[in-house]
């Protein structure tokens, strides 16, 4: 099989880079990456080279592109049906995929509030219109589907709607949105899996900042 070659921004920055990668690593699928930094000016040129949105994430596996964070994930399923990127009851996995697409389309409010920046130091920010519901709802699926599994992840063991929700744990913490004890105690569980450790100490160590992600 040719290599599943995964194409990711700024580890500290790019939150849709973040889900297919640590769905991939968690999932023990074997990837490369190639981290191609945004140009802050007027975009780096590398990533409309193998990008045919000219954003990332983007997988290349021999002549197929596929973009967007959920169509990766999806792909890898396809080829990797045992590594448990979904969970394995249909009920459970139309769930899982229902949270991913509603992660994928919605929460722009606190998107646009809470840019992923997960060097941030750990500070509240005056919240805008609309971002209370954001939280409010994100926390509501964390609560019922914690209730339905049983925890430490959405649907028990880690899944790929995990992997989607991970941006979003990183907001709650450095950005202070919670004190919900069933929301902490998921966001630790997140925050502690080695793929996300993994992740984040590569973040920490990249040199680029954009300015305007620094709320």
């Amino acid at each position: 099989m040719d290599t599943l070659v995964l194409h990711v921004g700024n580890k500290n920055y790019s939150s849709w880079s973040l889900r297919p990668w640590m769905a991939f690593e968690a999932c023990g699928i074997p990837f490369e990456e190639v981290v191609i930094p945004f140009d802050f000016a007027a975009g780096n040129p590398r990533i409309k080279e193998v990008s045919p949105t000219g954003r990332v994430p983007v997988l290349h596996h021999g002549d197929a592109r596929i973009w967007e964070s959920l169509a990766i994930i999806e792909y890898a399923a396809e080829l990797f049906p045992d590594a448990g990127l979904w969970p394995k009851d249909s009920h459970e996995r139309a769930r899982a995929r229902s949270y991913s697409m509603e992660m994928l389309s919605g929460f722009r409010a606190l998107r646009g509030a809470c840019p992923m920046n997960i060097r941030r130091r750990k500070s509240a920010v005056p919240l805008q219109e609309g971002v209370a519901a954001d939280i409010a709802r994100i926390e509501t699926i964390w609560r019922e589907a914690i209730a339905l599994s049983g925890g430490p992840f959405l649907f028990g063991a880690f899944s790929a709607a995990d992997a989607m929700f991970a941006p979003v744990v990183s907001r709650f913490e450095v950005y202070d949105l919670t004190r919900n004890p069933v929301s902490l105690e998921y966001m630790d569980a997140v925050k502690t899996h080695p793929a996300f450790r993994k992740w984040q100490e590569a973040a920490i160590a990249e040199p680029w900042i954009v300015p305007e992600d620094e709320i």
